[in-house]
């Protein structure tokens, strides 16, 4: 094997994965250190409202929030051990969803809605595809859109994830008339027990009030976000669409798989451009979706030996964005 197929594979590998949950770290505990505020939010869900962090502000926020980080690279390991949606062995949509979250040092300071919202649609894409085909997987269905309504209660960016996991169960062939019904009452019981038990009345319901990315701060750690936003998404466009013409050939379960990353991503899209001030929550699990993205253009470029060139550049962009933003006044 030559040096340039071992540096390939050390990024595939579980050490490289370790290496970048440590750098993680490692600025989550200098952010805290340095006073970096927490990402701003619109902090209102359909029936309550949340302002800015979901715990406050401290150490003890920022290692909950670092905590379901890692819990959420966790989850996606084993999503991939049990469906392989990435066909190579490879832990690189790991490490580099904690590059690309290590690259906002914002979102690391406390727990909030982004980690949040990130880490359920991993766990909820566990039994997602785990219906492909099943005709008798209502009780999916019912649970995570129970999940999803549950979640826009406290933020609404919880309802873009409502169109993905439709076309989602569309993609699986199991959204039948019975997969509707349960769809329907996964939406309804959340607000019926919240209701009926007087937690909240109707007259608490709030009309999301969305703001575009023409109307962003204008301040420099506003900007520093904006450019960092652009360009993740960017990225996961590009390769996105550069991976389609290899996944397309995979088989068909394997597609379907590929296809929900796929529909996550440009609902997210969707959502930054139309509701931008809430981009705190959308970007976690954008980088997720992206690093996905990441660990595909990787894998399938396996007779390229200079493709480590790539994620080394990735690495040097995300600690770079990190350094700035932390020496930002």
């Amino acid at each position: 094997m030559t040096a340039r197929e071992n540096i390939n594979e050390y990024f595939n590998g579980r050490p490289f994965m370790v290496l970048c949950a440590l750098a993680l770290m490692a600025i989550t505990v200098m952010s805290v250190a340095m006073g970096v505020k927490p990402a701003g939010t619109s902090g209102t869900g359909l029936l309550f409202s949340l302002d800015g962090p979901l715990m406050g502000s401290g150490p003890l926020s920022a290692a909950v929030n670092l905590l379901c980080l890692l819990a959420t690279g966790g989850v996606m390991l084993a999503l991939n051990k049990v469906f392989s949606y990435v066909r190579a062995v490879t832990h690189l949509f790991v490490s580099a969803f904690f590059l690309l979250q290590l690259a906002n040092p914002a979102g690391l300071v406390a727990f909030n809605a982004g980690t949040l919202l990130s880490l359920v649609t991993a766990i909820a894409t566990m039994p997602l595809f785990a219906a492909y085909q099943d005709r008798h997987s209502q009780r999916s269905i019912f649970l995570i859109f129970a999940l999803v309504t549950a979640g826009s209660m406290f933020n609404y960016g919880f309802l873009a994830l409502m169109p993905a996991f439709v076309l989602g169960f569309l993609n699986m062939g199991v959204l039948n008339v019975k997969g509707v019904l349960a769809m329907l009452f996964g939406i309804i019981t959340p607000f019926w027990i919240v209701l009926g038990l007087g937690i909240a009345s109707p007259s608490d319901f709030v009309v999301p009030h969305l703001h575009g990315i023409w109307h962003r701060p204008a301040d420099a750690a506003s900007t520093l976000l904006l450019v960092l936003t652009v360009l993740t998404s960017m990225l996961g466009l590009v390769l996105a669409v550069g991976n389609l013409f290899t996944i397309i050939n995979y088989r068909v379960q394997t597609r379907v798989y590929n296809a929900f990353f796929v529909f996550v991503l440009i609902v997210l899209l969707v959502a930054l451009i139309i509701d931008y001030a809430n981009v705190a929550v959308y970007l976690p699990l954008l980088n997720l979706m992206v690093a996905v993205q990441v660990a595909h253009a990787h894998t399938l470029q396996a007779t390229n030996g200079y493709r480590y060139i790539f994620i080394l550049l990735l690495v040097a962009a995300c600690l770079a964005a990190a350094i700035t933003r932390i020496l930002m006044p």
